[in-house]
């Protein structure tokens, strides 16, 4: 209970350095899965169209995957330096997975009967691509940034080691201090909270992408099979 009473009380004394380390926090995770998804959703296309080159990028996507944060951000500190930067980079590399597996899996598991029915009625591969595979794949998709934004909210605390500030910044002062449990929990409560918000968000977007959770999907073949 006293140690409840030590988090409130940090909390009225520190409101607004919380809230702007808690955006930042959010900031540069939500950059990372930005900028991971430019990258990772086309290339998950291509080695869904390029079957050859589905071991080569899965297997160095994996490589990444495995190095340890504290290591990552070490050998990137020496080529990039300190800073909010470097985070993020490596933010983007652990995204990098997760999205180029669910965009590979939602395409390669996209009814073949729709993509013969929009051929046949004349759609390029572009066509296809849109108004076909990429509104069918969507909520695998969306499970893949998902994952990769709950995993770089956790992963951004470790920043603080580099100098990128964020939530990352009120647990390293708690494990300084004597007696700095509150102050670790002041930082560890709100993480935590914004990885399950996050999780919970996206979790709603992934449903309300999903063609098996609406009456009408949204594709174009099948809107124009319901026509003819």
């Amino acid at each position: 209970m006293e140690t409840i009473k030590e988090i409130l009380v940090y909390y009225d004394n520190n409101g607004i350095y919380v809230w702007e380390q808690f955006y930042k926090h959010f900031l540069m995770s939500a950059y990372g899965v930005i900028f991971a998804a430019i990258v990772a959703i086309p290339l998950g296309i291509l080695i869904a169209r390029y079957r050859k080159l589905h071991p080569w990028v899965m297997t160095l996507a994996n490589t990444i995957q495995t190095i340890p944060a504290l290591a990552m951000l070490s050998v990137l500190m020496l080529g990039m330096g300190l800073g909010t930067g470097t985070v993020v980079f490596a933010l983007f590399l652990y995204s990098l997975l997760p999205i180029i597996k669910n965009t590979y899996t939602g395409i390669v598991n996209v009814d073949k009967a729709l993509l013969e029915s929009g051929r046949a009625m004349g759609m390029t591969k572009f066509q296809v691509l849109r108004m076909v595979e990429l509104p069918l794949a969507m909520s695998v998709i969306m499970a893949g940034l998902r994952t990769a934004l709950v995993i770089t909210i956790g992963i951004t605390a470790i920043g603080t080691f580099i100098g990128a500030g964020g939530l990352g910044d009120i647990i390293l002062r708690g494990t300084n201090a004597t007696d700095g449990t509150a102050i670790i929990l002041a930082g560890a409560i709100p993480t935590a909270l914004m990885a399950v918000i996050a999780d919970l968000l996206m979790g709603w977007l992934e449903r309300s992408f999903d063609p098996t959770k609406k009456k009408k999907p949204k594709t174009a073949v099948q809107s124009m099979e319901q026509k003819a």
